[in-house]
């Protein structure tokens, strides 16, 4: 007589998403917060990569708003060349973002392993991103940590934004003065702290790209002072053999968007914007629609056969993780009311999201409660260091103290605020936005488009009360001491 097995519970495909919908395969990321898994899911059989977060680390590293951040300003991104999200669940331990999965690796990756790349790479990437900007500054966002680290490449072989972990919104009002981002990489206006907007990634993408033509970054130093002052004085020197290396129309582009002055900076307002410089020399081979339709074949295709990321993440995960990840039912016995607030904050803020079902939407409004702006305007008066002060207001926008860390990949410097607020509003204050775009299926990419006005669907909640005295807490430890900073910004948007 057969022994008896117990049925397998069934999976509610029909449900809100969670871990259950699932199949977990290797590990190929790990950064501060959390990791990255393969991931399958069981119905559609399409796969994804799965950034989970520790609730605990993020509380204790106090870095629970920027993750929040992070999965807001996901939800309203749909673009061909950012790694978007797709899902968003928690559960009693982890927060969970489904996200385009790149099993080619990342652009770090593949320049440690071949030294620099060559100008046709360089090129391709470098006008892939500057797409991957135009369309996040149309929707008035900044990345502010471009570098290869966080670009990474699909099976083809073309190139995607990832790691908004410290990307906010921008309005033409109100300029940034946070110091955020990774040093190496930082816009001189940054680290002056005089204000500064969507300017800045254009800067870090001409870091970029002098790193992967030569192998090395533009501006160095021993110490964080020294690289400091070579970003804000030095002029950029290049190799003596620069000509073998790249054409003359190469390193104007790169002069161009390594300018010092943002109103002369190549891809800024005060040059003509994107489409400035989509007119370049170096590009005059290029046909851009073509290229946003990721038609153009691109110079290097990853090897399918080889892991394009360092496999001593899934050893780890076998040898050392001491509580593995598995699907778990959450405690349905849950008294929010009884959590702390940084938990309360996760349940009320870390919403579920299903690409398949729900609209893409902003929870952006401004300080005068309109839309954010779509884009800065070529004659936009800020397009140069502007002045902290022109509001009247505070502008630092997140007003925390903070200190540099070094960051893993690549000894870059990465700085980024603890305590950032979410888009420089109190979480609870925002009102929802519904953004009029497709609901896209498994694979498929929308083309760039501008930003759509959003209409309210609903008046803001009260702040809760748990909110106000969580903000008026730390900023009252804040006033008497700079806060600690918690590491450099992770990375593990990534499946690297």
């Amino acid at each position: 007589m057969g022994a008896l097995c117990c049925k397998p519970e069934e999976i509610d495909f029909e449900g809100p998403v969670d871990l259950w919908h699932f199949y977990l395969l290797r590990s190929v990321g790990k950064g501060a917060f959390g990791k990255v898994r393969v991931v399958q899911h069981k119905k559609t059989k399409a796969l994804y990569a799965l950034k989970y977060i520790n609730k605990a680390r993020i509380s204790k590293q106090r870095a629970v708003n920027n993750i929040i951040q992070e999965r807001r300003l996901l939800e309203e991104i749909d673009s061909p060349f950012v790694c978007n999200l797709r899902f968003a669940f928690q559960d009693d331990e982890n927060l969970f973002m489904v996200l385009d999965l790149m099993l080619g690796g990342d652009l770090r990756f593949h320049l440690d392993r071949l030294g620099a790349m060559k100008e046709d790479w360089v090129r391709f990437y470098v006008a892939e991103m500057a797409l991957a900007l135009g369309d996040l500054h149309k929707r008035g966002i900044v990345h502010r940590d471009i570098k290869p680290d966080n670009i990474l490449l699909d099976e083809k072989g073309h190139a995607h934004l990832t790691d908004f972990n410290i990307a906010v919104h921008f309005t033409e009002r109100r300029p940034l003065t946070s110091v955020a981002g990774s040093m190496a990489y930082m816009a001189p206006e940054v680290l002056a702290k005089r204000g500064y907007f969507a300017t800045v990634d254009w800067w870090s993408l001409g870091v970029v790209a002098y790193e992967l033509l030569f192998g090395k970054r533009p501006y160095r130093g021993k110490t964080n002072s020294s690289l400091t002052s070579a970003i804000l004085k030095d002029q950029v020197k290049f190799p003596e053999n620069v000509d073998e290396i790249l054409s003359a129309e190469g390193l104007d582009c790169i002069k161009g968007l390594l300018q010092r002055d943002p109103k002369k900076r190549l891809g800024c307002p005060g040059t003509g914007g994107i489409e400035a410089f989509k007119r370049h020399a170096w590009f005059r081979d290029y046909d851009w629609d073509v290229l946003e339709a990721k038609e153009a074949t691109p110079p290097f295709e990853p090897d399918s056969k080889k892991a394009n990321f360092d496999a001593t993440h899934e050893l780890e995960e076998l040898l050392l993780e001491d509580n593995p990840l598995k699907a778990r039912k959450r405690n349905p016995n849950l008294d929010v009311s009884q959590l702390s607030a940084d938990y309360r904050m996760m349940e009320q803020h870390f919403l579920p999201y299903d690409y398949l079902r729900q609209p893409r939407r902003t929870w952006f409004v401004d300080e005068t409660g309109q839309p954010a702006s779509t884009a800065v305007s070529s004659s936009d008066p800020h397009g140069g260091e502007a002045s902290a002060s022109g509001s009247g207001k505070s502008t630092n926008e997140d007003g925390i103290a903070r200190r540099p860390d070094t960051a893993g990949s690549g000894g870059a410097t990465s700085v980024h605020a603890q305590a950032i607020r979410i888009d420089d509003q109190p979480l609870a204050g925002f009102r929802t936005r519904s953004a009029q775009g497709s609901i896209l299926s498994s694979g498929q990419t929308s083309p760039l488009e501008s930003r759509i006005p959003r209409t309210p669907t609903e008046e803001p909640p009260p702040e809760p009360r748990d909110v106000v005295e969580m903000r008026e807490r730390r900023a009252a430890q804040q006033s008497l001491s700079p806060s600690p900073i918690a590491r450099s910004p992770d990375a593990i948007g990534s499946a690297h």
